[in-house]
């Protein structure tokens, strides 16, 4: 079946090329049209990319009625960790510090960060994958954490051995007190707003991390591509200003 749509490309490329051809010379037309996509297959490969990747938004906005009722818990939670939160655009993540798939797009969401400075970034804890990842939230979420985010973002991501001494270790090379940000992640408010984080997860039918809400496109999985189609349509289309009521984010 996939073999169909590079061949439904390529008759689209020539019929949009055609336009009003005269039967004499569609022959011609069609030998120069063939000779071009065979010395530029790229072309095919690029529209059969747009193609799925419009195919992707669309299904990613199916459930935009659902995103909106929960617009504010998304983007407006002061509660969550937000990196450059004076953006305009807003770019939400459920993520576990344990999850191989996030950890997978974890150098890419950096890069978005970093080259994005009008895109709030909104870190939702969510972890799902055992003790440790609980306790890495619960640790992010401590006033210590949130003063070193990103840095903690980027080294607990890094780690592909995540446990609790390397939590520790990360901890203490970001400048914190190990021992302080543990008594500080035990605050009952911290599992109250993870508590809050995986009720909202439930609503949104989200059955895994990492999962993405950009405007209103619902993005479940690793598909970092998918995130920056998304991020590119919401900006071209002017969508609304993400709020700026959330806390900012040393990194």
């Amino acid at each position: 079946m996939t073999r169909l749509i590079p061949l439904a490309v390529a008759a689209a490329v020539a019929l949009a090329l055609s336009g009003c051809q005269k039967p004499a010379e569609d022959a011609a037309f069609g030998t120069k049209v063939r000779a071009y996509l065979l010395q530029h297959p790229e072309v095919i490969e690029e529209a059969v990319v747009k193609l799925r990747q419009n195919q992707m938004l669309e299904q990613a906005k199916a459930g935009a009625s659902e995103v909106a009722k929960y617009r504010r818990q998304l983007e407006a939670d002061p509660r969550d960790l937000v990196i450059n939160p004076n953006g305009q655009f807003t770019v939400v993540e459920f993520f576990d510090y344990r999850c191989g798939y996030c950890k997978l797009v974890a150098p890419d969401m950096v890069k978005l960060m970093a080259d994005n400075p009008d895109v709030r970034f909104v870190l939702k804890e969510f972890p799902i994958f055992g003790e440790v990842s609980d306790t890495a939230a619960h640790m992010a979420l401590t006033p210590q954490g949130k003063t070193r985010g990103l840095v903690l973002y980027k080294a607990w991501m890094a780690d592909r051995g995540l446990d609790e001494a390397a939590l520790d270790r990360h901890l203490a090379e970001a400048g914190l007190n190990p021992a302080d940000v543990r008594k500080a992640a035990a605050d009952p408010a911290i599992e109250t707003q993870l508590t809050d984080t995986r009720d909202l997860a439930k609503r949104l039918g989200l059955q895994g991390t990492p999962a993405f809400v950009i405007g209103d496109y619902l993005i479940p999985g690793a598909d970092i591509g998918a995130v920056r189609a998304a991020l590119a349509r919401v900006k071209s289309g002017g969508a609304r200003a993400g709020s700026s009521t959330a806390p900012a984010s040393p990194t």
